[in-house]
């Protein structure tokens, strides 16, 4: 897997995607000298042609990325797949239409771009079919071995077979046995197996609920040192998954990982940003203060903003703002969380819950210092006692700042369980521990892409 930003994405996405854009670029360069012939070079190189192709290239990977064609896990219709591209042609295609309408010089000679488009729609659908036929097959997988038994092994083996764009292969495990030397005797004898001379095997995931004396050491160093990988199964999942897994999760975790420090440098200057960004949305949103007051106000009676607290870094509390998305005396019974198709949300509500717009208010708790950009999303003092008691470690959540948007917002969706918050923690572990600057930037723009998908909100 290879690690963009502190997230990892699969050696076949990122193959198909550099894929992608040497095709855009290869299509549109022919389409040009086809029609341009030998002035091509010229409108390559001093008619800003190179720049335009760039452009080009990157409004291409950027709508196939928002409709989710570089995550194949989402996409197991491979129908589904040919038509999502041809509707990235074809938006691109408005996109680039309209561009050149508001701005002539943007364009190029006549016929090049309407040609390069059939040259694209065709290139894109063949490499999306030469792609899966290619590496379908077994000689492009990574032979994994799953050293463990019981339900956690069972767990790391059922992953790897539900995500094809990972090209992994399970060849085997060592099997299931209550005896403490009969499982360090079945792990030997299955690792042993293997030729240490042409290994049959190209990874190992160890996924051992107990090593103490179990774990064949000599056996697995034998295999790394013949260039076989090996990596236990909780490293594995949260490189996978994005989260890190609460089970088998210990406190020395906390303390010898690599993670989970914030240094005061990083504090600033992800404050800074907060405070840059949060005024200037907030002066981006002025003009259309009035119509959403307007909106709430004849969608239910009541006061336009509601008014919340939630437990902010170290354990404070803190008011949150909104604009009210739902009726007056929504909660005289006592909190609880919104559901699907919550009857106390008004009309407008729900288009506000889906848009997000009736979170704008909160930039005014970000300019505060309340709370940042981007972190776990506070939580209210009514649950918050409840859930640190369900949830291990949940209380790490308030060593940070919250955040108007998370981790956890833009991988899971809205929870309204005691199942949904433990994973939502498990997300909010990981950007705890891998928290960065870069990582903040790809959230926000997961965060855009969330927001015009509209998903997530109830």
């Amino acid at each position: 897997m290879i690690r963009v930003l502190n997230v990892y994405y699969p050696t076949r996405t990122v193959f198909l995607l550099l894929g992608e854009a040497i095709i855009t670029v290869g299509c549109f360069l022919m389409a040009t000298v086809l029609v341009l012939g030998s002035d091509a070079y010229i409108a390559l190189n001093y008619e800003y042609g190179l720049p335009k192709l760039a452009c080009l290239t990157l409004l291409t990977i950027l709508f196939s990325y928002y409709f989710d064609l570089y995550e194949p896990q989402l996409l197991l219709d491979r129908r589904e797949i040919y038509f999502r591209v041809l509707f990235v042609v074809g938006l691109l295609c408005l996109a680039t239409s309209g561009l050149i309408f508001l701005l002539p010089n943007v364009g190029m000679a006549p016929n090049i771009f309407p040609l390069g488009f059939l040259f694209l729609t065709i290139a894109l659908l063949l490499w999306r079919r030469t792609f899966d036929w290619v590496l379908s097959k077994k000689v492009f997988c990574e032979r994994v071995y799953v050293l463990g038994g019981g339900d956690y092994a069972l767990s790391v083996a059922q992953v790897i077979s539900e995500r094809k764009d990972l090209g992994m292969r399970i060849i085997g495990g060592d099997g299931l046995s209550s005896e403490k030397n009969a499982r360090r005797r079945n792990a030997i004898d299955a690792l042993s197996k293997f030729d240490l001379f042409q290994p049959s095997v190209d990874r190992v995931i160890i996924a051992m609920e107990d090593r103490r004396g179990e774990l064949p050491v000599q056996e697995l160093l034998a295999l790394r040192f013949k260039g076989v990988a090996i990596e236990e199964a909780g490293g594995f999942l949260e490189r996978l998954s994005g989260k890190i897994q609460l089970d088998g999760l210990r406190p020395s975790s906390f303390l010898f990982t690599e993670g989970f420090r914030v240094r005061p440098s990083q504090q600033l200057t992800r404050r800074i940003a907060s405070f840059l960004v949060a005024a200037l949305g907030l002066l981006l949103f002025l003009p259309f203060f009035p119509f959403v007051a307007l909106a709430v106000r004849l969608s239910s009676s009541g006061p336009l903003f509601f008014r919340q607290t939630r437990i902010g870094m170290n354990g404070k509390t803190f008011s949150v703002y909104k604009f009210r998305s739902m009726v007056q005396d929504a909660e005289a019974s006592g909190a609880k969380w919104a559901t699907r198709n919550d009857p106390r949300i008004t009309s407008f509500g729900h288009f506000m819950r889906k848009t997000r717009i009736d979170e704008i208010p909160q930039l005014w708790n970000v300019l505060r210092g309340d709370m940042g950009l981007v972190g776990p999303r506070p939580e209210r003092p009514e649950f918050v006692p409840w859930l640190a008691e369900q949830l291990p470690f949940y209380d790490l959540r308030h060593m940070i700042r919250p955040g108007l948007t998370g981790w956890a917002q833009v991988r899971f969706k809205y929870g309204a369980t005691l199942e949904d918050s433990r994973e939502k923690l498990e997300y909010d572990l990981y950007y705890i521990k891998h928290m960065s600057l870069g990582l903040d930037l790809m959230i926000m723009f997961e965060t855009i892409k969330t927001i015009v998908r509209r998903r997530g909100a109830q």
